[in-house]
């Protein structure tokens, strides 16, 4: 059943089974208050288990592009288009968040994002080949987030 996530009052419904969950609803709703701001966009999400193509879609792109294979549970996803742009979103139980953004013409921006929940460390996947910046938010603390761009067709 969708979500639609609440950036004002911030809920780890859905996030329950993570350690750092209200870590990760405070990124959640970042991520949603960005679309809203940004595109008049509403984010919500799904449980993973209820879209599994979304799934595929990321991890067909992670192994496709880097050979990278998340172990942390996927618990839920978001897939939409927003501004010409393809967006697929998968919040995993470990406190991770990754991201997909795809322009739907040639030419334009498409990258995979990893975004790391306050009190969470780097997965051992993404340690030796990826760097953090860190970056401030009033809903999740402080995020590590890097990128990597896709050469791919997707």
């Amino acid at each position: 059943m969708p979500y639609t996530v609440d950036f004002k009052n911030v809920s780890t419904a859905g996030l329950e089974s993570s350690l750092v969950a209200e870590a990760l609803a405070g990124l959640r709703a970042n991520e949603a208050r960005y679309y809203k701001n940004k595109y008049d966009h509403d984010f919500t999400v799904v449980p993973a288990g209820e879209a599994p193509e979304v799934l595929d879609y990321v991890n067909n792109i992670l192994s496709a592009e880097r050979n990278l294979v998340i172990a942390s549970k996927p618990l839920e996803v978001s897939s939409f288009e927003v501004d010409g742009l393809r967006m697929a979103y998968v919040f995993y139980e470990s406190g991770l968040s990754i991201n997909v953004m795809y322009a739907l013409e040639d030419g334009g921006k498409r990258a995979v994002g990893f975004k790391l929940s306050d009190g969470m460390d780097v997965p051992e996947e993404l340690a030796s080949s990826f760097k953090f910046a860190r970056q401030k938010s009033k809903l999740a603390g402080t995020i590590r987030g890097s990128y990597f761009v896709i050469k791919g067709h997707y």
